[in-house]
């Protein structure tokens, strides 16, 4: 929602307001302290239902506009706030330059998360009245309990057949956990499994612990007894069509982290390499895949595919002149055939599972994978990756450098 001059206005003005949040500059200590009061409203612990707003440019004691010079690159700045990776789930923001009391300021506008807590950098911060906080165990109880009655996404819907005893929890507190909490938070959190689970997402509340698709997936025991499409089909042929023989094939699942694992083993097994000596004084070892760029469509594919209403997986068809990455699910949001694979143009069909795979590592920042995976190929001497987009897939063909 975009709001009025007046609605502005009013919340600058307000100094004890839990909306409003005031910095005079984006320099110093101003970046941190921004990304943690988004994720306050985000949560929006009080329960206003309404969207918080930070504006850059204004004087904290007062709310004056302080005639800070709004650039282009400031604003791109802050909108990258909402897609580098120390937001988690990502929050629904805009940014904009408004002109308030003859002066520009740069706004900051956030709604409240269907699906809270919200975390900065591993901690679930609160609005106390005009002050942030990190959010105590009676907080994150509300926040938690708030998720069950918003509009979810798949990812976070229960599966109503399952129980806690489908999810390890060895390996949500060894392996899941030291991730999505910062190590000081872990320290002092006297939590429940079940409490940290819900945090987490894994399970729908405390109350009715029914484990989401998001848990099975990362931390279920068997996540493909529970979500039939949750594997990889992967293929080796010897030739550039279907009807050439095989040289290798698998089956690939488990969970999130294992799938992404084993994967990773695949490609480095069939990525060979070749020593050039014409084209240089020195010889030149030339791979005909870079690793990091099918890495990145690959991982594009499991965290965009669509995981309802199918049994189809994700699949990799790799022929000796190119590798074909087909995932069920057309393009979603405000991605379209038209703007596919543009910088800067990205939705998430699966929100929880993207944060849970920045959680794991096996991702750094958020969409960007298209554009590295263009570079990367473009350095090595691949041609550019082709993409068809239809209404129930994506297919990625990449082809073998020349």
């Amino acid at each position: 929602m975009r709001l009025t001059d007046e609605q502005l206005l009013t919340l600058l003005a307000d100094i004890e307001s839990d909306r409003a949040e005031r910095k005079e500059s984006f320099k110093g200590e101003a970046p941190e302290k921004v990304r943690q009061a988004v994720c306050a409203f985000a949560n929006d612990l009080p329960g206003h239902g309404q969207a918080g707003v930070v504006f850059i440019g204004a004087k904290d004691k007062d709310g004056e506009p302080g005639g800070l010079d709004v650039t282009d690159d400031l604003l791109r700045a802050l909108a990258d706030i909402r897609s580098d990776g120390n937001i988690l789930p990502f929050p629904s923001m805009t940014v904009e330059k408004r002109n308030l009391r003859g002066k520009d300021v740069a706004v900051i506008t956030v709604m409240p998360a269907d699906a809270p807590p919200v975390k900065y950098r591993g901690r679930i911060w609160i609005r106390t009245g005009p002050r942030r906080d990190i959010a105590n165990a009676q907080d994150e109880r509300v926040l938690n309990e708030r998720r069950r009655y918003g509009n979810l996404p798949f990812d976070l819907q229960p599966i109503s057949f399952a129980t806690l005893a489908d999810l390890n929890r060895g390996t949500f507190e060894s392996e899941y956990l030291p991730g999505a909490f910062s190590a000081d938070v872990l320290e002092a959190n006297h939590r429940s499994y079940e409490e940290r689970l819900s945090a987490c997402r894994m399970i729908e509340s405390v109350a009715s612990p029914s484990p989401t698709v998001l848990g099975a997936m990362v931390v279920g025991n068997q996540p493909r007894d529970l979500i039939p499409c949750d594997y990889v089909q992967f293929l080796r042929i010897d030739g550039s069509e279907l009807d050439a023989p095989i040289i290798d094939e698998a089956v690939i699942d488990g969970r999130l982290g294992e799938i992404l694992n084993r994967l990773d083993d695949k490609i480095k097994a069939h990525i060979s390499t070749r020593i050039d000596l014409t084209s240089g004084d020195v010889e030149k070892r030339v791979v005909d895949y870079p690793l990091a760029a099918l890495q990145q469509l690959v991982r594009n594919a499991v965290m965009h595919r669509t995981y309802e209403a199918t049994n189809a997986p994700v699949r990799i068809t790799w022929f000796n002149d190119r590798v074909e990455i087909i995932s069920p699910g057309g393009p979603y949001g405000v991605v379209n055939s038209g703007n596919f694979g543009r910088p800067g143009i990205t939705d998430y069909r699966n929100p929880h599972l993207a944060e849970a795979l920045k959680v794991l590592g096996f991702v750094q920042r958020f969409g960007v994978g298209i554009a590295t995976a263009r570079k990367l190929l473009a350095d090595n001497g691949n041609p550019p990756p082709e993409f068809d987009t239809g209404a129930n897939h994506v297919l990625v063909t990449v082809r073998r450098t020349r």
